[in-house]
């Protein structure tokens, strides 16, 4: 593998030497079409323009690179693509003398033969470049000094200079002869050694290292690059195994921590400060110029703390409409050159404008999306997304922002329908897009935890260095019921991300639900003495301070609610929760109308309307039926087909004695949801069995709730506590409606041991009567 080989397509077989198989070969492409392959400072003129190329581009490589070991330094260089390639193009390189005066002036004469710009002008074959090496070399071994000429050696006469006059000058030529070596072949193995040493150099980077991505320094004068190449060169070092680039919102922090605005620039420098600041290995800066009507790209890997060049890749597009598949194939070349295997960099290797889209203007869409929501949330960047997929409908990353931001918002329903359309669009991706699309399809779509937890364990077998794939693992578990796994795989997502966010909320959350509530608390603290909060850490203060009995930190975290108008409705949802559990309905209803309200402000509907369902279940369990099924209704009313405002309204209504409703809601649950394992196992048996207590019908009650398992236990999507237990407690009630009394104690104590799941959820409170009932049912009154 050198800089300067040319790899040409053979002709095709004689007749004589064709096989038994009379087919032609195929044709194999070994260069992507109309894109110049190679490093640019060995380039040709010819190479550059895109000409045909022969033998002779060798030859001006070969030459360039025998400049750089006389000087020290690239015949053409540059600080972009575009001014390196202007050198190459209309500029003579420095002489060799001025950088380097112990070079014989013969050997400066054959390097500057090799780098004739016009190749008619050039040696015409390696061979007569190899024969006046020979000749320099014999001359100099013989201590017969040429006189100084500007042609080749061959070209040149000869005088013959006697020992005693021998010069100061002859006396440098010599002892650059010796160290350069003794014959022609030691010239050509350095040569070929520097070259090799050239790649060999890159392999610096190991699957623990991360890199930085600096933004494209766009040379061209077209916004539509601006943001954009850097968007897909991040989508395409992803397909890498082995590649770790440092995220976004890491980038964001450490420009915090350097006092800078979240809307730096990120210049190759400002790019290695932080890659310096976090402890990366490397930064990748790209950049981008116009050469007539081709586009040139290059790529350069820095080590931020040494500044050496540990690798760089250039390609030239023959049209605007061909740069980002241009720079796909730089960035596979890149990932080898920096030391991935060619067998991952082969596998994982999907071409960028169909990991992407084919629309320049979708994918500076999809960028100032993210862009956006970096710097001002999830609600600032939606537009952009909704615009990158009206401009290409078959963008399936951009679905899968448009989806994600939905979800992060709580809008759950409106989140699936983004969610499907990635994943019909999931070919249309990488291998790691694919699987990420998929295992959330599975989870949030059609809730088979099963097939989302074998592919995100997927994911992680491909992708060992993807935290955020733990983390999606850890909810899996989470949703099952299984949180000494979910905690296990929340810790190795953060041992890669350190300070992620979302490895100290799933951390706490968990230790919460196995009732280590001390542990909990620690796990915050260590995230806020970091620097690091969300709304999520403050979601799980209150409960934490409500266990404790610490009115003062729960009005602390209603108050820090207040004052995030998109998360208000949460704190005061959670108000509500609390008057309840202490018996003040009313007030819990006039909570629960202002939480509803916020949330109808931010357009976040659904939140709003599942707020009012629960609040529905809370009037039937303490004797308001009538206002239960009328806050049911206007729940629906406000959103019909929402999977978590039917289930919770569906139990409201069979918990107020309305059978029919509640049924009618469990059918088409059901229907919808045939593959949900929550729905199977926890939503549907809890409203089927309340519905049969209605009936006076216990043993038909716990013959549809059955034996616990752990899913019972899982954690619930679309509600603030980790789960209220509803078909938990539906048993206990089953069982007291059936005169047992032991079991129906067991139950409910089950609901009390795990207040670190229901928090403050009306279950829990009720729990404590359900016992004393079950109690009283023994004749127990201790």
């Amino acid at each position: 593998m050198l800089h300067f080989g040319l790899a040409k397509r053979a002709e095709p077989l004689s007749d004589a030497t064709q096989t038994r198989d009379s087919s032609p070969p195929p044709e194999i492409e070994l260069t992507l079409p109309g894109s110049a392959v190679g490093t640019i400072q060995y380039m040709s003129p010819e190479q550059v323009r895109g000409d045909v190329l022969d033998a002779r581009t060798d030859i001006f490589s070969f030459g360039a690179v025998l400049y750089e070991m006389a000087t020290g330094q690239h015949a053409f260089a540059g600080a972009t693509s575009g001014v390196i390639f202007h050198a190459i193009l209309a500029e003579s390189s420095r002489p060799v003398a001025e950088l380097n005066s112990a070079v014989p002036p013969e050997l400066a004469a054959i390097i500057n033969h090799a780098l004739e710009k016009n190749r008619e002008a050039r040696y015409s074959s390696a061979a007569r470049l190899r024969d006046d090496l020979a000749k320099l070399q014999r001359t100099l071994d013989s201590g017969v000094v040429p006189s100084s000429a500007t042609g080749p050696v061959s070209r040149i006469s000869r005088r013959p200079v006697a020992e005693s006059t021998e010069t100061a000058g002859f006396a440098r030529r010599r002892r650059w002869t010796i160290a350069a070596g003794a014959s022609v072949a030691a010239i050509v193995i350095i040569a070929l050694a520097g070259v090799y040493l050239h790649f060999h150099r890159a392999r610096k980077l190991t699957e623990k290292d991360t890199i930085v991505l600096a933004d494209f320094a766009n040379n061209t004068g077209d916004a539509v690059f601006d943001d954009t190449l850097k968007t897909a060169l991040n989508i395409s070092l992803r397909q890498s195994p082995f590649l770790n680039v440092f995220s976004d919102s890491d980038v964001a922090k450490t420009l915090k921590l350097m006092s800078r605005p979240a809307d730096t620039k990120l210049t190759a420098e400002v790019a290695g400060e932080i890659c310096q600041r976090a402890g990366s290995k490397a930064y990748i800066a790209g950049s981008i110029a116009g050469l007539g009507s081709e586009y040139v790209l290059g790529l350069k890997a820095v080590n931020c703390r040494s500044g050496d060049t540990l690798a760089e890749e250039q390609a030239t597009a023959a049209s605007k409409e061909k740069v980002l598949n241009a720079l796909g194939h730089a960035a596979s070349r890149l990932r080898s050159a920096l030391g991935e295997s060619l067998a991952t960099v082969q596998k994982f290797d999907v071409p960028l404008e169909q990991v992407t889209t084919s629309s320049l203007e979708a994918l500076q869409a999809y960028s100032l999306g993210l862009k956006m929501e970096r710097e001002k949330g999830a609600t600032a960047a939606m537009p952009y997304y909704q615009g990158a997929i009206e401009l290409d409908p078959n963008f399936a990353v951009g679905y899968l922002g448009v989806a994600s931001l939905y979800y992060n918002l709580e809008q759950e329903e409106r989140a699936k329908g983004y969610f499907t359309k990635a994943f019909q669009l999931r070919e249309r991706t990488s291998e790691r897009e694919k699987l990420t699309i998929s295992a959330l399809y599975y989870r949030i779509v059609t809730g088979e935890r099963d097939k989302a937890a074998q592919t995100f364990q997927q994911e992680i077998d491909n992708y060992p260095r993807h935290y955020q794939s733990y983390f999606n693992l850890g909810l899996v578990y989470g949703d099952l019921g299984n949180y000494e796994q979910a905690l296990e795989a929340a810790r190795q997502g953060l041992h890669l991300a350190s300070n992620d966010p979302t490895g100290y909320v799933s951390l706490a959350g968990y230790t919460l639900a196995l009732q280590r509530l001390d542990e909990a608390r620690q796990i915050i603290h260590d995230a806020q003495a970091r620097k690091i909060d969300n709304v999520y850490l403050h979601q799980l203060l209150y409960p934490l301070a409500f266990l404790a009995g610490d009115s003062a930190g729960m009005v602390e975290q209603q108050q820090w609610f207040a004052g995030q108008q998109q998360y208000e409705d949460w704190g005061l949802a959670l108000a509500a929760d609390t008057a309840a559990y202490g018996g003040h309905v009313g007030q819990a209803r006039q909570l629960t109308q202002r939480a509803a309200d916020s949330a109808n402000r931010t357009d976040n509907k659904e939140r709003g309307a599942i707020w009012q369902a629960i609040s529905a279940q809370r009037d039937a369990a303490y004797g308001y039926p009538a206002e239960a099924r009328q806050s049911a209704t206007d729940a629906l009313k406000l959103v019909p087909t929402s999977q978590g405002v039917e289930s919770e309204a569906a139990l409201a209504f069979a918990m107020a004695g309305d059978a029919a409703q509640a049924e009618s809601l469990a059918e088409d649950l059901g229907k919808h949801f045939p593959l949900d394992t929550q729905m199977q196992g926890i939503w549907l048996p809890a409203i089927r069995g309340q519905v049969a207590l209605d009936q006076k019908d216990p043993a038909s009650a716990l013959n549809a709730l059955r034996a616990g398992s752990a899913i019972e236990l899982g954690q619930i999507q679309f509600a603030l506590n980790t789960s209220c237990l509803y078909s938990v407690y539906v048993r206990g009630e089953a069982y007291l409606a059936a005169g047992q009394g032991s079991a129906a104690a067991a139950e409910f104590q089950k609901i009390i041991d795990h207040s670190g799941i229901v928090w403050n959820c009306w279950t829990g409170s009720l729990a404590h009567l359900g016992v004393a009932r079950a109690n009283a049912l023994q004749a127990k009154t201790s």
